[in-house]
């Protein structure tokens, strides 16, 4: 039998309570977990693609809702004065777990008009909406969760915005000091952006993983797509980094994202990636 449950705020002891049992939430989604994407805070997902995190069970965020069984048994009914004090909603299907964050803008609290056989006003009172797609969803088979969005599912999982990693002002700082990069024009790290710190981050390990043949090579790659854009000085092997615009360019470097086609030999810039095995 699958049930609606709903996480209450406020309760710290048992903040989990049943909504509706014998009822399905949402559509089954076919989902091929090989096929999604595992995280990474700079890859902008396709429309029908979905993250996932991999063995969820064994992870410090993962909610103690799933590593136990789950026996409706256990939670008590929901009550009408705990209603606006939904958190979220999560729908056990079968022994899967979908979950739907709930925000203010969910509850229908005015005059609505409903079309049946007959079109009638009806006054609305603690109408709640469902999503057409679930913000996460809870694999137990595979132990794996997979989502769209972090920001969406960090209250529902808290911890779980560890993985959008931004560098500490330290270790923006520690980047900015590189060897190849020469700053200018006042630029440092109070003008560093958050999206820029994320991808510091990244490059950051990046480069901790590659040959110093390697980074050579990188800053004539960099310099053999950004030209144009970005100062270089060849003698000094440094970047003159001026903005946040330059930062990002050669951050995009660091990562391999420059190439060209093969066939028209068009330079681009991915905007994601994605390893393939």
């Amino acid at each position: 039998m699958d049930h609606i449950l709903a996480k209450v705020k406020g309760q710290r002891k048992k903040p989990f309570f049943k909504l509706i049992s014998d009822h399905t939430l949402f559509e089954a989604i076919a989902m091929d977990v090989v096929g999604c994407v595992a995280y990474n805070p700079d890859h902008n997902l396709d429309e029908d693609a979905w993250f996932k995190i991999e063995q969820f069970s064994q992870q410090l965020f993962c909610n103690d809702l799933l590593q136990g069984d789950f026996d409706s048994k256990d939670y008590d009914d929901l009550t009408k004065e705990q209603f606006p004090k939904i958190a979220y909603l999560f729908s056990v299907q079968g022994k899967d777990f979908y979950f739907q964050k709930i925000t203010p803008s969910l509850f229908i609290l005015r005059k609505t008009v409903i079309f049946g056989e007959v079109a009638k006003v009806e006054e609305c009172d603690n109408r709640l909406v469902i999503n057409s797609k679930p913000d996460a969803v809870y694999l137990h088979a595979l132990d794996a969760l997979v989502f769209r969005n972090l920001a969406t599912i960090s209250s529902i999982f808290p911890g779980i915005d560890e993985l959008y990693k931004e560098a500490t002002k330290e270790e923006v700082e520690q980047f900015l000091d590189e060897p190849f990069i020469e700053l200018s024009n006042d630029y440092d790290v109070g003008r560093v952006s958050k999206p820029n710190r994320k991808r510091i981050a990244l490059a950051m390990t990046t480069l901790e993983a590659m040959a110093d043949d390697d980074k050579s090579n990188m800053l004539s790659y960099i310099d053999s797509y950004c030209e144009q854009k970005l100062k270089f000085d060849k003698e000094n092997s440094k970047f003159e980094i001026s903005t946040d615009d330059d930062l990002k360019l050669l951050l995009y470097g660091i990562e391999q994202r420059f190439y060209t086609t093969p066939f028209g030999q068009e330079r681009r810039l991915a905007n994601s990636v994605q390893a393939l095995d």
